[in-house]
């Protein structure tokens, strides 16, 4: 049983039974409300030992309270990482305009010969989705390594599902995708005349 510290291995435990005991632990009936069920604890608890206040605690609670730090870290970590997924798409925008501006010419001349906006638009956003999965197939296998190392130090806890960087990589490809696309289709839907015109 986990009672003290969730990263050292389990221990056995006895517990003792007999004599007088300021504290118990008892479990409320499933459906019975909280209050209804600490208002009718007070009374017996206080006819058996009179001389010690009825003070309680809830064990969920107390055990919550050992992975406080491990809340603020993710707390912070998901703060962080909303701060790195906006600057990253402040670059993303900044670049992709850089690059359909350095295209215009192409992109005029390639509308001309009759090239579609969709084919534009892929190529445009080929060269950003290129990068991106290339990113994930390094960051995904370095994350699963300090993963796994983090989680080894608890006694017990979960494995890792290749579902959580699947479900990662579409979601950074869709927010790729999202930030690049309005530049992409921009370019590809601006009159080539005046496009070839300002070269």
């Amino acid at each position: 049983m986990i009672n003290n510290n969730p990263y050292y291995p389990v221990q056995p435990e006895i517990f003792m039974g007999e004599g007088g005991h300021n504290v118990f632990t008892i479990r409320i009936k499933p459906g019975v409300p909280v209050r209804t069920a600490l208002a009718a604890m007070e009374p017996v608890f206080k006819h058996f030992n009179p001389a010690s206040p009825f003070i309680y605690s809830f064990i969920d609670e107390e055990f919550q309270a050992k992975f406080n730090t491990e809340s603020r870290i993710g707390n912070l970590a998901t703060v962080f990482s909303g701060l790195a997924i906006l600057i990253s798409c402040l670059g993303l925008f900044g670049l992709a305009s850089f690059v359909a501006e350095q295209r215009t010419r192409e992109i005029g001349v390639r509308k001309v010969l009759g090239a579609r906006v969709t084919g534009l638009w892929a190529l445009l956003s080929g060269d950003f989705l290129k990068l991106v999965i290339l990113s994930c197939l390094v960051a995904m296998p370095l994350s699963y390594f300090f993963m796994s190392r983090w989680l080894e130090n608890y006694a017990l806890h979960t494995s890792l599902s290749p579902w959580i960087f699947i479900t990662a990589g579409f979601g950074i490809l869709s927010i790729t995708l999202a930030t690049v696309s309005y530049q992409a289709l921009k370019a590809a839907m601006m009159n080539p005349v005046k496009s070839l015109r300002t070269e």
